[in-house]
Parts: C-alpha cells; sequence; structure tokens
C-alpha cells in the first residue's frame, strides 16, 4: 500500500483534537467547492452568451464563402460548378454578388448592400427563420427582402405600388458624365419581404435576384463576388476547403463563419478569457485558506511526524503525505463544486429561473470543455498550494 496515501486519506476522514483545525479545514473546504462551483456557472453562461451572439450572425452567414483574391469580382465556368457538387461533404452552394449601392425611397437616401442572390440561397442559408413579415424573393423578378432597420430609416412598406423604392448603381467605366442620370443604372424595386436578425445586420443587406444584381453592376452572366457553401453535418472542413482551391488553382480566398466573424469571435474569446482569469484568481485566494489548513494540520500532527521520521520514514515521504491530503481536498471539492454547479445550469437550461427579459431566459451552456477546464484548474493549483504547505515539513522542524 501506498504509505503516504494511507496517512492522507486518515487525516482527511479524522478530525482534530483541536477544534480551531477543524474550522479552518471546514472554511478551506468550502472555499474551494465554491470557488469551483462559481467558476463553472461563469462560464456556462458565457458559453451560452456566446451561443447566443453567435446565433444571429450563424442566421446568414454560410459555412464557408469563397471570394476573388483580386478585384470585387470573379468568373465561375460550369465545368467549375460541376466539380464542385462532387465534392463529399458539401450539401448546397449560392452564387451571390455584394454591393455597396444608394436605396432612395420617398425623397430618403440609404447607401447599404445590395446582395444578388441565386434560388439556391434558401438552401445554404435558412431564410425561412430570418423572414419577419412578407415572404422571400422570386427568381427573376424585381422583388427585394429588406432588413427591419431600413425599414425604419426610409419608412418602407411592403408591396407599397403608390411610391418606389429605387436602387442606384455607379456605372463603371471612365469619361465626362454630363449629368447625373449617366452616371447611375436605376431601377425601380419591389420590397416583398422583411427580414429581422439583430440591430446591425437588419441594415446591412438588400436581398435582391442574383440577375438584377448583374444587370445593374453590368455582370456578365458567370461573372459574381462569392459562392456561399453548406457542409453537411461532421464533414471535413479542411479536405472541403484544399478541393476548392485544386477546382479554383487557388485564385480565391476561402474563409469559413469563424474567418467571417474574426473580430466577434475574438472579441468573445477574449471576454471568456479574462472571466476565466478573474474567477480563477478568486479560487487562488480562496487556496491560501487550504494553504493555512494543511500548515496547522503539520503543526498539531507534529508529534506523530516526528514519530514517523525516528521510525524511519524519509522527509520526502512526510511531505508527500500533506501534499496528497491538499491534492485530495481540492479534488474532492472541486468534484462536489462541479456537481452543484452542473445541477444549476441544467436547472436553468431546463426551467429558464432567470430571464433577461420576459421572454427571453438567460443563456447558459453545459459543456464537458467547462467541466474539464474547471477540474484541471481546482485539481492544479490545489496542488501548487499543497506543495507549498508540505514544504514546511523539514527536519529541523521535527527536531
Amino acid at each position: 500500500m501506498n504509505f503516504p496515501l494511507y496517512i492522507a486519506k486518515r487525516y482527511i476522514r479524522s478530525n482534530s483534537k483541536n477544534n480551531a483545525i477543524n474550522i479552518i479545514n471546514r472554511i478551506a473546504s468550502m472555499g474551494i467547492i465554491v470557488g469551483a462551483l462559481a467558476l463553472f456557472v461563469v462560464l456556462s453562461v458565457f458559453s451560452g452568451l456566446k451561443v447566443f451572439s453567435l446565433s444571429f450572425s450563424n442566421d446568414i452567414d454560410p459555412d464557408l464563402k469563397i471570394s476573388g483574391t483580386i478585384g470585387k469580382s470573379f468568373f465561375v465556368t460550369p465545368e467549375q460548378e460541376a466539380q464542385i457538387k462532387k465534392i463529399e461533404g458539401i450539401v448546397s452552394y449560392s452564387k451571390v454578388i455584394e454591393e455597396r449601392v444608394l436605396f432612395t425611397f420617398d425623397d430618403k437616401q440609404e447607401v447599404t448592400y445590395l446582395k444578388g442572390v441565386d434560388p439556391n440561397y434558401s438552401i445554404v442559408n435558412n431564410t425561412k427563420k430570418i423572414i419577419y413579415n412578407g415572404q422571400w424573393l422570386e427568381e427573376n423578378t424585381y422583388q427585394v427582402v429588406v432588413g427591419f432597420g431600413l425599414v425604419q430609416k426610409l419608412s418602407l412598406g411592403l408591396m407599397d405600388f403608390n411610391k418606389h423604392l429605387e436602387v442606384l448603381v455607379p456605372k463603371a467605366g471612365k469619361g465626362t458624365i454630363e449629368n447625373a442620370e449617366q452616371a447611375f443604372n436605376k431601377q425601380e424595386i419591389f420590397p416583398v419581404g422583411i427580414y429581422a436578425i439583430n440591430e446591425d445586420l437588419d441594415s446591412k443587406y438588400v436581398f435582391a435576384d442574383l440577375g438584377l444584381a448583374q444587370e445593374l453592376l453590368e455582370y456578365k452572366s458567370n461573372q459574381i463576388s462569392g459562392i456561399e457553401l453548406k457542409e453537411k453535418p461532421n464533414a471535413d472542413e479542411n479536405v472541403i476547403i484544399q478541393k476548392l482551391n485544386s477546382i479554383f488553382k487557388g485564385k480565391v480566398t476561402i474563409k469559413n463563419r469563424a474567418q467571417l466573424n474574426e473580430s466577434l469571435y475574438k472579441m468573445l474569446n477574449t471576454e471568456n478569457i479574462a472571466v476565466y482569469l478573474i474567477f480563477t484568481l478568486v479560487i487562488v485566494v480562496a487556496l491560501f485558506n487550504l494553504i493555512g489548513a494543511l500548515i496547522m494540520m503539520v503543526l498539531d500532527k507534529k508529534s506523530n511526524l516526528r514519530t514517523l521520521f525516528n521510525l524511519g520514514v524519509e522527509i520526502k515521504n512526510l511531505r508527500k503525505i500533506f501534499l496528497l491530503q491538499g491534492t485530495l481536498l481540492s479534488f474532492f471539492g472541486g468534484l462536489i463544486g462541479l456537481a452543484l454547479g452542473i445541477i444549476i445550469v441544467l436547472i436553468q437550461q431546463q426551467f429558464q429561473l432567470i430571464m433577461i427579459t420576459p421572454t427571453l431566459a438567460y443563456p447558459v451552456v453545459f459543456s464537458i470543455e467547462n467541466v474539464v477546464i474547471v477540474m484541471a484548474t481546482i485539481v492544479f493549483l490545489g496542488f501548487i498550494a499543497s506543495l507549498i504547505a508540505s514544504s514546511r515539513v523539514s527536519k529541523k522542524l521535527l527536531e
């Protein structure tokens, strides 16, 4: 039997004759339990907030997006499209065009993105989920779907035939312009749907048919600004990207959803790390109680340690007793705190007891990753604290 482990477990189970030491041990244990509970709950909350924040962009961003390396547009051939269809792991793809243009309505103006999409766009992105009012646009029409933010800015209405929404796109080319009419390609368009995602995205796009966008921008039929792709669940994204690069011979840029929202992901990850470090500092402070409790145990068991030392037990094994005792206290305290934290998180997920608004529950996500992070943090810091305390056992102390 491992002698230091046997003694360490005996010390954990038994109470000291000194009541003050028992109280200090309980306080140290409670500090570990509360620290583990708080860290897990906070990490679960921030995981929920991350999922909640990304859900808005996920409604409108594809799994993968291909864009031109040089210039705003590139050409895609029928052969390349046929090769894309053959790639294992891709559900569908949609050709799109994005360009900042001017929209006018009833003497009001707004500059935002015109996004031309083909019929497959509804497969790549769940358009039904974002439609707030009306319907999605039909193919080969002058219909558009506008964001709720743009509707408010321009005071738009659906199917309003008395007042017309107009889109103006600067003409390409060089030379002198005699009047403003010659400078723009202009077209009356008809809002048939309103989409709503969040405050930022609701004013970003006006969705139109791909053919209309090509006509306004004077693009050729196979000229586009991007291809958006939807992956199958558990598809190997790296393999798909390699095949796409092979098809386009490395002349395009391919980004996944995280890369398309790089600043948002960085901000959320930075916040998560900052919160983790802050609550880890709280645990470090709580573990000072563990150090104090172990040092008090060393002093309380001094006579026993001297006896063991005289019987031939080495100093390193005597130190190991308290190292194991503190590590085990940290482990079991972390386990209890983690169990309580999991219960709280699951109750919030199931019953939504804490609300942000009357209709929106505080988002939390139970994650195995967070369980591992909390246990690893508690045990590691508990080990360091125990190592510091156990170093007090020395030959000089026993003599």
